[in-house]
């Protein structure tokens, strides 16, 4: 089967189309009906799945920030009132579990701390992701890693030592590594596309990509490159107030992205070489020899 893990009901890795992932996030701003209507968007798109961060603020917030003040669309308050606004309990993750499940779409989320695994595992979730400002988090990995499920591992920020530190501690089973460049934004000369191939070249697990670049072009680039998951950051208008919508995908956009992943897919094909019966009829009409003469 080669290098190939499991999310939920879906084969991801060598010989499997690519896994499509949404990622919702926080960009939902605290408001459940904007959550669903994300989560329908991503459904209609075709993508296998929707993503989401759950962070226990108290724990997320760092001392030193928890009384910045911040304006908001609430007014101004402190960033830990901020990070309590938008963050979802288990009402609207039941709410969320729901609808997915009615959709026909799986879920999962970026546990930023080991409460919110507890949490998650609630609802089953087919995978944890790990997001790249947590990968040096040994006892976040730990926590994540002992709940037995599928880990995908997104790289932004870290150093290749970095990397396999959190590889050594999660081992590779069952594990998908990301590359993924942290800004947002990120312009296109950072993003830095045969990473791809040079982790698929240090580690025997299967590799994907997470963007968080403005445009489609350039996550297409990645899957012709070798990854086997994408996941774009889906946004109902990128102009919404909030630190992630700038660098995230609009419906319309997410319809064209898994539309082009699709057909790079197809068209990508084998590698090896054969004759076409599409190319026998001009063989027949343009080639006056059928072999090379020594």
């Amino acid at each position: 089967m080669g290098r190939t893990i499991r999310i939920g009901d879906r084969l991801v890795g060598d010989g499997q189309a690519v896994y499509i992932a949404a990622e919702i996030g926080i960009n939902h701003n605290g408001d459940l009906d904007i959550a669903r209507n994300l989560i329908d968007v991503a459904t209609r798109a075709g993508c296998d799945a929707v993503k989401f961060q759950k962070r226990t603020p108290a724990r997320c917030v760092p001392p030193d920030q928890r009384d910045m003040l911040r304006s908001t669309p609430w007014g101004e308050i402190t960033y830990l009132e901020y990070r309590e606004r938008v963050e979802f309990g288990a009402a609207e993750y039941g709410s969320i579990d729901e609808h997915c499940r009615l959709e026909g779409i799986a879920w999962f989320a970026s546990p930023w701390d080991e409460e919110s695994v507890d949490f998650l595992e609630e609802f089953d979730p087919p995978a944890y992701k790990i997001a790249s400002a947590t990968l040096t988090d040994a006892s976040l990995l730990k926590a994540v890693r002992s709940a037995g499920r599928t880990v995908v591992l997104s790289t932004g920020m870290s150093s290749l030592e970095q990397l396999d530190q959190a590889v050594e501690v999660l081992g590779t089973d069952q594990l998908l590594i990301t590359h993924c460049t942290s800004s947002y934004p990120c312009p296109p000369d950072e993003l830095n596309l045969r990473m791809i191939e040079t982790l698929a070249d240090r580690y025997t697990c299967p590799i994907g990509y997470s963007g968080h670049e403005v445009g489609l072009p350039t996550t297409v680039a990645a899957v012709a490159l070798g990854a086997c998951y994408v996941e774009r950051h889906v946004t109902l208008d990128r102009a919404m107030w909030g630190s992630d919508h700038a660098a995230s995908i609009e419906p319309g956009g997410l319809d064209r992205l898994v539309k082009y992943i699709r057909v790079t897919e197809a068209a990508l094909g084998d590698g090896e070489k054969r004759v076409y019966e599409s190319e026998r009829p001009l063989m027949q009409r343009l080639r006056r020899v059928d072999a090379l003469d020594p």
